[in-house]
């Protein structure tokens, strides 16, 4: 761990966010070379953390021989200069194992994903997040969403349990249950918005006290994801509606086209810009050459700002 439990509380709070697509090889086998590549180019640009093997990283496609891989690199390859968060879930003990690949490996941070498949109580939820949070030394930040979605009480009584426990991410963008939570727990927790395509709530989560969010578009138009976010933070509101109108609007319509695309397209967009990852792994499928073209029209739209 490079950072201290204030520094990386700090840098989640403000700043963007990014969270790398994982580089795979014409096999589909983990690139190291590639995401060494990728990973250096995230960091010479404005960004405040990096969170490896998330959802747009396809998570839940890696082995956990993918994952210690992954997680190994991206501290090797950014070496100090920004907090690393990895990610771990799907059950109790493999997320346990993911936090310890993840905390030996020297990352500042776990994002604690959903537990896999079942129905959760809430008491269940925080009895999973706790074990997890007990298991580990370094930082969490848990990601509402999916079927491990809790309520503002849960959340209060998992922070008052782990004091490593350092953030909410939300996925579900339901603004008035995160404004309870944040209203309930207040500065106890740093707050990141995280539903795909984030920007599209950027708003709504900066009304309520959510400052910063998880960025996916940042994988290929980084320069347009920043001038974004510096727009949303310094309130230029016609910078906001202009993007938002013009290239996250389109955006979202060709993400909703198909299931699984919030993370196919960014692959195919960072194809288009010529830093390819390789293609998503099943079940997920890559977009089709219509929607190539579509995504290079918007990719074209954002070159103008």
């Amino acid at each position: 761990m490079n950072f201290s439990r204030e520094n990386t509380l700090a840098s989640i709070s403000n700043g963007l966010l990014s969270f790398p697509i994982t580089d795979f090889d014409s096999q589909g086998r983990f690139d190291r070379e590639s995401y060494q590549d990728r990973l250096k180019w995230f960091v010479s640009h404005e960004i405040s953390a990096v969170f490896v093997a998330g959802g747009t990283g396809e998570f839940f496609s890696l082995s956990l021989e993918d994952f210690r891989d992954v997680v190994t690199t991206a501290v090797e390859t950014i070496g100090g200069q920004l907090p690393v968060i990895a990610s771990a879930g799907q059950s109790v003990e493999m997320a346990k194992a993911q936090a310890k690949i993840a905390e030996e490996a020297g990352a500042d941070g776990i994002l604690l994903m959903p537990p896999y498949l079942t129905e959760c109580p809430q008491d269940g939820l925080v009895d999973y997040a706790r074990e997890v949070c007990n298991s580990t030394s370094i930082n969490v930040i848990y990601y509402n969403r999916g079927n491990g979605i809790m309520n503002a009480e849960a959340v209060q009584q998992l922070a008052d349990a782990c004091p490593n426990l350092i953030g909410l991410k939300d996925g579900k963008g339901d603004i008035q249950a995160l404004n309870k939570i944040v209203k309930t727990v207040g500065d106890r927790l740093a707050y990141i918005g995280g539903v795909p395509t984030a920007e599209i709530f950027a708003e709504a989560y900066l009304s309520i006290g959510v400052n910063t969010y998880s960025s996916a578009v940042f994988n290929f138009v980084p320069d347009m994801a920043s001038t974004f976010y510096k727009a949303l933070r310094a309130g230029e509101h016609k910078t906001v509606k202009a993007i938002t109108r013009d290239f996250f609007i389109p955006f979202v319509d060709l993400r909703d086209q198909k299931k699984g695309y919030a993370v196919s397209l960014i692959k195919l967009g960072a194809d288009i810009i010529g830093k390819p990852a390789g293609k998503v792994r099943a079940p997920l499928v890559m977009p089709s050459e219509s929607e190539r073209k579509q995504l290079i029209d918007l990719i074209n739209v954002a070159k103008q700002y």
